[in-house]
């Protein structure tokens, strides 16, 4: 990529967002982008791409196979000059992470609310206080 080409990174996100509804969860038949499953998507001035991404599963067997996916999804939605993959295994998918879209897939798939039933057996989820440096 030359130096006097500009990336419009908002151009660059959103054809990724758009290609990444096209990479489905391997337990849950819904695309990771409706699960709420990237949690961060950076595009650095030299055409680097820098996501982060969870799993609705922990010890998600087929990580290697989505990590793959994911990259050549990338690859194929913007000439990114690198990227670079982050499996967040700290931070607990929840339900409450899925988009209005999501919420009406995955009822379609199996016939209720997910979040709903979250909501009923766990409660709302604790706003966290931000830390004070």
């Amino acid at each position: 990529m030359s130096q006097q080409q500009k990336i419009d990174k908002e151009e660059w996100k959103k054809k990724i967002m758009e290609g990444l509804t096209q990479v489905y969860d391997p337990e849950i038949p819904v695309d990771i982008v409706s699960l709420g499953l990237v949690y961060e998507l950076k595009i650095g001035d030299d055409g680097s791409v820098y996501i982060k991404i969870g799993l609705t599963a922990p010890g998600c067997p087929v990580i290697d196979d989505l990590v793959y996916t994911i990259e050549q999804v990338i690859k194929e939605s913007v000439p990114a000059t690198s990227v670079d993959i982050d499996v967040d295994l700290d931070t607990q998918w929840t339900p409450m992470r899925m988009s209005p879209e999501g919420r009406e897939k995955f009822k379609k798939l199996y016939g209720y609310d997910i979040v709903e039933m979250w909501v009923q057996t766990y409660g709302l989820p604790e706003q966290k206080e931000e830390q004070k440096a």
